[in-house]
């Protein structure tokens, strides 16, 4: 079989594999052909090239001799006087390079005799003292890059003629001047022509590298301009196809316009003249819409930078409008601008006239804390009065500020700037508790039911976001931010600000020429807020053997910088525990909605107590009780409940069905709100049946107080008064001595037989599911359903609180005490107690 292989393919066999040693031990024809001086040095040239096949060869030991030397450097493999200074200094052991193995050593002494006497042929004399071969007199050309020119060892024309003369470039991927080599072609551009003529080839991985060193900015003494800087770029772009300014570096560029002004005079001049495969304006246009949600345009520093970048390339983008509103306001507050400064210089900028949707844009921004300025500013200069003069009317200065108040509800960082305007306008506290009662408020039927979507859906609710986990939510949308003068654009669905105007748009929009949008991505390069010299600093302290496989999207300080929220803020939901009592309908519906979305910084400021890890059980009045409904809400949803739910029950909480049992009397304006609204609702959007154990009606637990008559109301009708006094007097007689006969449940008893109740039920749910899956697979297939996360986090939960019940009652052992709570019965039914009647209960639905 092996005797049937042609020569040819036998050939190309031959050169694929990484080490052919084992193939040649196949046959003796395999052994006959691999002896051929002339297929041994064609190996080393087709599998690792002409650049790097003499470095490969040599470490081959025994395969080299003469004559594969010779078919080597005649059929073209690259050799120069850096490898060759390398090579004797390896095999004598003269001087630590960065090879660690055997290397040129297994090569035999008449080997590298003969090697050495073709060096001397070709480059005659040749320096072997230690620092005085080619590498060392590179690397210290680069160390001297920043030097003035008068005072460097190494000149350019020195590194030239090591290149055009000696043939000088890295001569393997191994070599550390490989990841250094670009850094001298970015220093001196004039070095391209003589290091491509000796085969180098820039990987595009070194292309942000290469082009941050062209412009980065020069040093004083230097008589560099900016077309020289133009001028290096072209050639370079010349030289190979793969390099060109990438969008990532124009970026870096313009975030230096003020600083670095010659480098950003020739992006500009590249732009003009048509060298960049992008438009400058749209890249500016889409780095200014970055800055909108992001801390960064708090930056004094940055505010000139992207002011003077709008001057150049001004924008009617609607976001890009809005950002420079914003950092005029911004400036104004830091600078104590009155009135007709602010006026003056936005009339410079070109974005007046102002309108109401301006700043109430500007207002709603996370990073707008203070109003006092932008308000100023409407009272006379936005819009038009019924008098015909300019600026807005105290009665629309008190609508703005309502929406202004109500929008910031739903953007958790806007604590201080709700704060001030309550404190400026007393009567909006009125109007946010109404909006609040009205809009926010959370029943069973609201939220979206785990069981019936095959797909669980992300449920969020509006008030309460976790904004250092999940952003900050809806704030900007693109039909939010069109002038009032315009019509809207249509728009399918509100898109966040963190989706569409804190993201540069798609590269395919922003280049305009291009035709390819998956190519456009990856080459054009993504658009960060760094500045170039920042970058070009990261560059240099990044490991010189690691540079090569680093892609740069983020830079040192681009984490801190990204974030979307103020430095210090305030949570809504903070401010709001701060102004209503914790007790009040206000902040039940605030608990409900940190509780949906899981917010642990809320929950702790909510239910955590000072006491909390002391060992004694005690609540305070001063944190906002957790009810029964709120696991109802999870268990709708089917999420695992916050573990501050668990802890606040084994802390001691008084069990409460839901918010209605414990409204504040001192609340009056807020419980009559509610009950309006309780009783204008429907009997049929109640979630849970008028006779179920969690109802009002019929939760009144033994050893606990009875709801008063006006709160059953709700619930419960009765006849005219005056006709059945006898059958009411009647009615609390009976009720207070079962009341008397009945034991006491402790408040924890309470928590776990309601818990073990509701548990039954959602297990019922997956057990149902589990069947149904079932019936529609083949039974032949076994179908795994797994629990959802609220029953898996409620098992295990209860076990804790039935064993601290357990120990309690160990510990304070009453007589009175129900005892026995057993969560193993396969009925509905509560847990039955240890008296021999009791008052049966309706179960859940």
């Amino acid at each position: 079989m092996s005797n049937s292989i042609p020569d040819e393919v036998l050939q190309l066999i031959f050169y694929e594999l990484p080490d052919p040693s084992p193939f040649t031990r196949v046959s003796q024809r395999f052994y006959r052909f691999s002896q051929d001086p002339y297929v041994r040095a064609h190996y080393f040239l087709n599998h690792y090239g002409p650049a790097e096949a003499m470095y490969y060869a040599m470490g081959r030991g025994k395969v080299v001799t003469e004559r594969v030397l010779d078919i080597l450097l005649t059929s073209g493999a690259h050799i120069s006087r850096y490898l060759i200074q390398v090579a004797g200094h390896h095999y004598f052991h003269t001087q630590n390079h960065f090879v660690k193995t055997t290397w040129v050593r297994q090569m035999p002494l008449q080997v590298v005799a003969y090697f050495l006497k073709l060096a001397e042929q070709r480059y005659g004399q040749i320096p072997w003292g230690k620092g005085e071969d080619d590498g060392s007199i590179f690397m210290t050309f680069l160390k001297e890059s920043r030097l003035p020119a008068q005072i460097k060892s190494v000149t350019w024309e020195t590194i030239k003629t090591l290149m055009d003369t000696y043939n000088f470039i890295p001569f393997c991927s191994r070599d550390p001047i490989m990841s250094q080599f670009p850094l001298a072609l970015a220093i001196e551009p004039r070095l391209l022509p003589y290091a491509s003529a000796n085969g180098f080839s820039l990987d595009y991985k070194y292309r942000d590298f290469v082009f941050r060193k062209m412009f980065e900015r020069p040093s004083p003494s230097s008589d560099i301009r900016a077309e020289d800087i133009a001028q290096n770029v072209r050639e370079l772009c010349k030289l190979d196809s793969a390099m060109f300014v990438t969008r990532t570096v124009a970026a870096e560029v313009c975030m230096e316009a003020k600083t670095n002004e010659l480098g950003y005079a020739a992006l500009k001049q590249l732009d003009k003249s048509g060298d960049l495969r992008f438009d400058l304006s749209i890249l500016v246009e889409d780095l200014l819409r970055t800055f909108l949600t992001t801390r960064s345009i708090c930056s004094v520093t940055t505010g000139d930078i992207l002011l003077h970048l709008f001057t150049d390339f001004p924008s009617t983008d609607v976001a890009v409008r809005l950002v420079v509103l914003v950092l005029v306001f911004l400036a104004a507050d830091n600078l104590h601008m009155s009135t007709t400064a602010i006026r003056a210089k936005l009339e410079a900028l070109g974005v007046m006239p102002l309108t109401r949707k301006d700043v109430f844009n500007v207002l709603i921004n996370p990073f707008i804390e203070r109003y006092n300025y932008v308000l100023d500013f409407a009272k006379q200069e936005v819009g038009i009065m019924d008098d015909g003069t300019k600026g807005m009317s105290a009665a629309d200065i008190d609508s703005l500020v309502e929406d202004v108040a109500l929008k910031c509800l739903e953007i958790g960082c806007k604590g201080k700037l709700l704060n001030r305007l309550q404190k400026a306008f007393p009567s909006l506290l009125k109007t946010i508790t109404d909006t609040i009662i009205q809009k926010y408020s959370v029943e069973l039927e609201d939220l979206p039911c785990w069981e019936e979507t095959p797909v669980r859906q992300i449920f969020v609710a509006k008030l309460c976001r976790d904004f250092l986990r999940f952003g900050l939510g809806e704030v900007h949308t693109l039909e939010s931010l069109q002038p009032d003068a315009k019509p809207t654009q249509e728009v399918g669905k509100c898109v966040g600000a963190e989706a569409v105007l804190a993201q540069p748009l798609d590269e395919e929009d922003a280049d305009p020429h291009s035709t390819n949008k998956a190519q456009s991505i990856v080459d054009l390069g993504a658009i960060t807020q760094e500045s170039l010299t920042a970058m070009i600093r990261h560059d240099e302290i990044t490991p010189v053997r690691s540079r090569r496989r680093i892609f740069y999207n983020y830079g040192p300080s681009g984490t801190e910088a990204k974030l979307r929220y103020p430095q210090d803020p305030l949570h809504v939901g903070k401010w709001a525990k701060s102004i209503f009592d914790p007790k009040s309908i206000v902040m039940s519906i605030f608990m409900t909605h940190a509780i949906i979305n899981d917010n642990c910084n809320m929950l702790h400021h909510y239910v955590m107590h000072s006491d909390y890890f002391g060992g004694i059980p005690s609540h305070s009045s001063s944190h906002i009780p957790v009810t029964l409904k709120h696991f109802q809400l999870l268990a709708r949803l089917g999420r695992c409940p916050n573990p501050y739910l668990y802890h606040s029950i084994e802390a001691g909480a008084p069990f409460y069905v839901d918010e209605k049992e414990y409204i504040s009397k001192s609340d009056l304006s807020q419980t009559a709100s509610f009950k309006q609204r309780v009783k204008s609702e429907s009997p049929q959007s109640v979630s849970m049946p008028p006779n179920s154990p969690s109802s009002p009606s019929t939760s009144t637990s033994r050893g606990r107080k009875r709801p008063r008559r006006s709160a059953a109301v709700s619930v419960r009708s009765y006849a005219v008064p005056d006709s059945d006094d006898e059958a009411i007097a009647e009615d609390r007689l009976i009720d207070d001595q079962e009341d008397k006969k009945a034991p006491r449940e402790s408040h924890l008893q309470l928590w776990i037989k309601h818990l073990t109740q509701l548990l039954k039920v959602e297990t019922r749910k997956c057990a149902e599911i589990k069947k149904r899956l079932e019936s529609c697979t083949n039974p032949e297939t076994r179908s795994r359903f797994n629990k959802n996360e609220f029953v898996k986090s409620l098992t295990n939960s209860l076990r804790n609180l039935r064993k601290q019940e357990a120990e309690t009652r160990q510990k304070y052992p009453h007589d009175d005490l129900v005892d026995d709570y057993s969560d193993n019965e396969d009925d509905d039914d509560y847990a039955t107690s240890r008296r021999p009647k009791k008052r049966k209960t309706a179960t859940y639905a």
